[in-house]
């Protein structure tokens, strides 16, 4: 499981990171001493499970969850918290809490509610899958339809911890409408602002500027996301075959290594987004051909 901790008391964050670190429980993946300040990290990196404490200066931990949840955040909540009032309680209830860790904290009962949580966690994951299959199974006594370039690239992004991005769906549909095997990509810029265009922008130079942002963003995030795969498992098949090809290498390498040194900082991380969406581009060609 991948942790992400928001407490303004660093004392409390330390405790937390060492039960989770000592027990084989799984790895902390960032760390916040604010709800603002945890905002734009947990989004990008996307953690299983945040430890939020309660009462914090600017956003308090209710409203930090109701921020992140609005953004399409859906991983899991624990709260922290010295306040046992049930207005309070039910209140963070409302927002999707389902476990608390009482301060002071304690290491016997932070094990105890962090297996719980695990447990639900992979409960949920387990009735996905079998979701997924039950429809495979449906799809199966169905006429086949070819698959659109937009699932296709969904199915990938997916496949590298990015959770949609209408953006890069764009980039690639622009790119597939041309001419095919028109290779290489043409000027990043031109891409963006195509992208903006079909995406029906009124002002194309201003939101071609921030399509460069967001995509930056997500490939920020795949980074992490495969970088935290290779870290726990270097074996692990995703890893082994997105790292390689999506990304420059020492940079994955660079990232994994921050991780296991509790390193949050990814600002140095480097972004190379021609290579992404070019071997994006040649996938989503490959499996579009083979509808």
């Amino acid at each position: 499981m991948r942790y992400f901790i928001v407490d303004d008391d660093r004392a409390s964050r330390s405790m937390l990171k060492n039960i989770i670190t000592d027990g084989n429980l799984g790895i902390v993946i960032g760390e916040a001493d604010s709800g603002v300040k945890s905002l734009s990290p947990i989004l990008a990196m996307e953690p299983d499970i945040v430890l939020i404490d309660l009462l914090m200066p600017e956003l308090d931990g209710i409203e930090t969850i109701q921020h992140l949840r609005i953004q399409g955040f859906v991983g899991q909540f624990i709260m922290i918290s010295q306040v046992v009032s049930k207005e309070m309680v039910g209140e963070a209830y409302q927002v999707g809490v389902e476990f608390f860790i009482h301060k002071p904290i304690n290491r016997i009962e932070v094990q105890s509610v962090l297996q719980k949580t695990m447990e639900q966690v992979r409960l949920k994951n387990s009735l996905l899958t079998i979701r997924e299959s039950l429809a495979q199974i449906g799809a199966v006594e169905q006429k086949k339809k070819p698959r659109t370039v937009r699932d296709i690239v969904l199915s990938i992004l997916n496949s590298m911890g990015i959770m949609g991005s209408e953006e890069i769906v764009s980039m690639i549909e622009v790119l597939m409408e041309r001419e095919e095997g028109a290779i290489p990509l043409p000027p990043l810029k031109e891409l963006y602002e195509a992208a903006a265009r079909k995406m029906g922008a009124a002002d194309v130079a201003k939101e071609s500027k921030a399509i460069e942002q967001r995509i930056r963003r997500s490939i920020l995030t795949a980074i992490d996301h495969i970088a935290s795969l290779g870290a726990i498992d270097y074996t692990n098949p995703d890893f082994e075959y997105y790292a390689p090809r999506f990304f420059d290498f020492q940079e994955i390498s660079y990232r994994m290594k921050q991780i296991q040194e509790d390193s949050f900082e990814m600002k140095s991380v480097k972004v190379n987004t021609k290579k992404f969406l070019h071997v994006l581009f040649l996938e989503t060609v490959e499996k579009y051909k083979g509808n």
